[in-house]
């Protein structure tokens, strides 16, 4: 790539990231601190912002969102260290099947899961009716426990499904530590608490701290969990529900500032966390080598906590499940569906609300893959190919990385807001304002969110891909007499295919089931996506929650495949994916 090159594709990222990711960032920061506002003095700015904090409404769902966000890394945490510590320090039969089970909650939305949760927990559900028929409580006195717990719920709720994120990153560390270096501890009399203490804790803390800074940044903007399990003092539903007074109240924006400083507080912690001897003891010899064979009763004890964390977070699952093949009305002071039926699979496919979404959702992910495939491939090239100075390549890099700082709410009313900007400057460009009303047709606005948040995964799997691929083979190619772009097609392209399949899946899973881009972009019936359709649903009277059930049962299928093939493909290497 020739040097004028190089900055013309510098220059037109840097436009790209400007456009769909700073401009609305800073059109959010600049209205909740009352920057927009015509004639505002210096003085009065962040007069909105400190409103946010004097409001007590407004502290305590800065303060749920915050306690619930810590709750949920620290459960993350207990769960996640302790397996990927057994799966590094065992080789045991299943092993491999319990990596991939391990993984299967990212396929379902913590909302979607709360429908299942709430069948089985609610008041008239499937643990009352066990109770009562054990005799551990009487009858007609229900066991209210998502009412009187619901804080708790939307804890455990979202800490079983957030936990693969963290589990994968540690994975991914502990993969790199330098087995010789716990047995050189061990034969100078170190104890193994003493070596785990003073060897391995210290080398896989830089992926504990970027597995939980995501893994808090997640829970901390998470919208669909507290809607769903109705806890409304939190920061991302307030926001939520000032949605219509976006054009003309600023609030909603400073508690969006809110949201978003404490996301990149954490976001550039684990990022330090992450250099922090990120190198010292990290080795391409295979940690397998220092692992432990196991078999009979061994292995059975290693795979207990494996089963029971498996189980558990498999519970919303179950409940998805049950509540889809249930007769609508049928499971109620029951602890299973009294009759089932597969009707609602069928709705799923052919209700008014579910096919469109379908369609609708396959069209946005599909879009948004492409775009990150040929972004995300560009901009590895970019950071590891080429021979830009090293101060831009790292800039380049960060920016890549910034989407998960940013959580989707803050990125989506961005998007908002630019829209009404746009509309305010340009109020004749009729062919303009087609495309970026949200009222009218969101989807450029709803796919460039999508291919700004899901970016990263596309970007640090081609990474890794890159620096593990010998430039020497492009060189050679080059030396023949191939062009660019045939060296890009035929050489590049096709070594990384499997980092590039990997990362364009992850992007149309997690995509398919987006949130908060897609109940606040999308207003128009005939454009909702499947998580829009799946809470309209679930909302509705009748076998609207059954429906819905069977509408997620689809999704998670899919996306189940999709997970185990990345696994497959990436291995050990998949926490790359989550990596900050």
């Amino acid at each position: 790539m020739s040097s004028g090159a190089r900055y013309i594709a510098f220059a037109a990222v840097l436009l790209l990231f400007s456009l769909f990711l700073l401009w609305p960032v800073w059109t959010v920061i600049s209205t909740g601190l009352g920057l927009s506002t015509p004639g505002v003095k210096l003085a009065s700015v962040g007069a909105y912002l400190t409103a946010v904090f004097q409001d007590q409404q407004f502290r305590m769902g800065a303060i749920n969102s915050a306690v619930i966000a810590a709750l949920v890394t620290a459960c993350c945490v207990a769960i996640a260290v302790p397996l990927a510590l057994l799966n590094r320090r065992f080789e045991f039969p299943g092993k491999k099947l319990f990596a991939s089970l391990l993984l299967v909650p990212l396929v379902l939305p913590p909302f979607v899961g709360a429908i299942g949760i709430r069948f089985m927990f609610g008041a008239q559900g499937a643990l009352t009716a066990l109770c009562q028929h054990l005799g551990l409580v009487p009858q007609g006195a229900p066991l209210n426990f998502l009412a009187n717990h619901s804080f708790g719920a939307v804890v455990v709720s979202e800490a079983f499904s957030l936990y693969p994120v963290l589990f994968v990153n540690v994975v991914t560390a502990l993969s790199f530590v330098d087995p010789s270096l716990e047995q050189a501890a061990a034969n100078l009399g170190a104890s193994a608490g003493r070596v785990f203490r003073s060897v391995t804790l210290p080398l896989m803390l830089p992926g504990v701290f970027a597995g939980a800074s995501i893994v808090f940044i997640w829970s901390f903007s998470e919208l669909g969990t507290p809607l769903m399990f109705d806890f409304y003092d939190v920061t991302p539903v307030q926001v939520y529900f000032r949605i219509t007074e976006i054009s003309n109240n600023p609030l909603p924006y400073a508690l969006l500032i809110v949201t978003m400083l404490g996301c990149c507080i954490v976001y550039a912690l684990g990022k330090v966390a992450m250099g922090w001897r990120s190198q010292i003891g990290w080795t391409k010899t295979p940690a397998a080598l220092g692992s432990i064979q196991l078999r009979g009763a061994g292995a059975a004890w290693v795979a207990i906590p494996f089963v029971i964390v498996i189980l558990l977070a498999l519970l919303p699952h179950v409940g998805v499940i049950l509540t889809s093949v249930a007769q609508t009305g049928q499971w109620y002071q029951s602890v299973l569906p009294r009759v089932f039926t597969t009707d609602h699979y069928q709705h799923a496919l052919t209700h008014e609300l579910a096919l469109p979404s379908i369609r609708n959702s396959l069209v946005f992910s599909g879009l948004s893959v492409v775009l990150d495939i040929a972004l995300g491939l560009g901009l590895a090239i970019l950071i590891v190919r080429s021979k830009l100075p090293f101060a831009l390549r790292a800039m380049l890099d960060s920016l890549s990385m910034m989407p998960l700082a940013v959580p989707g709410l803050v990125l989506a009313f961005g998007y908002l807001a630019v829209s009404l900007q746009i509309k305010a400057w340009f109020p004749d460009w009729k062919w303009l304002l087609s495309v970026i009303d949200v009222q009218k047709n969101p989807t450029l606005l709803l796919v460039m969110a999508y291919t700004i948040r899901r970016l990263p995964y596309v970007v640090r799997s081609t990474v890794a891909g890159l620096e593990q691929t010998p430039e020497e083979l492009e060189l050679a190619a080059r030396n023949m007499g191939a062009t660019r772009s045939q060296v890009l097609l035929r050489i590049t392209t096709p070594l990384l295919g499997a980092n590039l399949v990997a990362g364009a899946l992850m992007v149309f899973a997690f995509t398919m089931l987006e949130v908060s881009d897609s109940l606040i972009l999308v207003q128009k019936q005939s454009y909702w996506p499947i998580t829009r359709a799946i809470l309209e649903l679930f909302q509705r009277l009748g076998d609207g929650p059954y429906i819905a059930s069977a509408l997620g049962a689809w999704a998670m299928l899919l996306l189940t495949l999709i997970l185990v093939l990345v696994n497959s493909l990436l291995g050990k290497r998949v926490g790359a994916l989550f990596r900050i």
